[in-house]
């Protein structure tokens, strides 16, 4: 695994830490930053791979953050801002690094909330929510909104999910840097 060139890591460890600390304390990642964030990120990448490789780099990274995370937001599993971050942080890495920062988000937000899951003691509702999903998809004429077993689905909680971006993203920052 390698490290991408300067400024790219000190860039993307200042967007993760600015943006995880906004969602930790005000439950949303501001478009101004996600903003900021995509133009820089595109500067630094024309700057140092030229227009057209950078370009490509930029919006290939970018597209790839947004993949991998629209699924999750169109199931109602993460706000837009999850997404944004995500993309975001793909258009300053490239593609293949912003895959293992996703795979590495993945494990964190999920120790996370079994965490978060088994304080709150919300065991047993998870459980009926994985069964009536489940129960769902074997279903496939019904619609969810008009089934009896979705309507004893509930949130377990919610977290502010740009926190686990952030501890992917420097694990895999840290990990390649070593």
């Amino acid at each position: 695994m390698f490290l991408p060139p300067q400024p790219i890591p000190a860039c993307v460890i200042a967007l993760a830490i600015v943006t995880a600390s906004t969602d930790l304390t005000c439950r949303r990642i501001p478009n101004r930053i996600i903003a900021i964030g995509l133009a820089a990120a595109l500067v630094v990448q024309v700057w140092l791979n030229g227009p057209l490789a950078g370009s490509a780099d930029w919006l290939a990274g970018a597209l790839t953050g947004f993949a991998v995370l629209l699924p999750f937001y169109l199931l109602r599993g993460m706000a837009a801002g999850d997404v944004k971050l995500l993309l975001t942080i793909g258009a300053w890495v490239g593609p293949a690094m912003t895959v293992r920062i996703a795979l590495a988000t993945f494990v964190a937000g999920g120790v996370w909330s079994l965490y978060v899951i088994l304080r709150h003691r919300r065991t047993r509702q998870l459980l009926v929510n994985l069964w009536c999903i489940v129960g769902s998809a074997w279903r496939p004429g019904q619609q969810m909104a008009g089934n009896p077993h979705y309507q004893q689905i509930e949130s377990v909680g919610s977290l502010p999910y740009g926190v686990a971006i952030a501890v992917g993203t420097l694990g895999v920052l840290f990990a390649s840097a070593a």
